[in-house]
């Protein structure tokens, strides 16, 4: 099954595109806040990521198709369906925010964002904090895209390249991202894994930017 479609956009519903790419039309779902972020008109090219889920009826399957703009959207997508309560619909509906704005909720807590989230009630809510707190750290990183710079690679653990990498996908420029795994790592050298790395990284840049 594939995981990236690139096409041109000949329908356009609220929640759902269609993109045609070789001489087919693939129908893609697309939760609130990735929607508002797709062309309107048709003839647009579009890229998006995909996550495929299989429906299955007695004998009968059928796919449904839903898109991201970036391989990280879809992976904290892929979070939310880790929580026992919540479908690919429930995760698609309730992806109606930023994803930071979501991660945060989660990192810290908060039932009463969690809750502003369509067909999120107190219950799942309490769910998705259970099972997502303390791993939410890369999503809550995201930044603008900018350009990369071409700048050579540092050496460092395998942990804090898995970390580097999940930096640069979200758009940080390489000497930046490599600076905050140096400097996280020099302040906090006891640390061996790559979400407590990026768990780190995204409380020292919370605090600096905190008045």
């Amino acid at each position: 099954m594939f995981s990236k479609i690139k096409g041109t956009l000949v329908e356009r519903g609220s929640d759902r595109v269609v993109l045609e790419t070789a001489g087919l039309g693939y129908e893609i779902v697309l939760p609130p806040c990735v929607a508002e972020k797709v062309p309107a008109h048709t003839g647009a090219p579009v890229e998006l990521e995909v996550y495929a889920h299989l429906q299955l009826d007695g004998n009968a399957g059928r796919y449904t198709f839903f898109g991201f703009t970036n391989a990280i959207e879809r992976e904290f997508f892929e979070a939310l369906l880790s929580v026992a309560s919540i479908g690919p619909k429930s995760a698609a509906r309730a992806f109606a925010m930023p994803m930071t704005r979501i991660a945060r909720a989660i990192d810290e807590g908060d039932f009463a964002t969690l809750r502003t989230l369509p067909g999120i009630g107190q219950q799942k809510a309490r769910d998705i904090v259970a099972k997502l707190q303390g791993k939410v750290a890369r999503f809550l990183l995201i930044q603008p895209a900018q350009p990369h710079a071409a700048e050579p690679k540092r050496a460092m653990p395998d942990f804090a390249e898995e970390a580097l990498a999940v930096l640069l996908q979200l758009e940080y420029k390489r000497g930046e991202a490599e600076a905050m795994v140096a400097e996280t790592l020099e302040r906090n050298p006891q640390i061996a894994d790559a979400e407590r790395l990026l768990a780190e990284i995204y409380r020292s840049r919370a605090n600096v930017s905190t008045p």
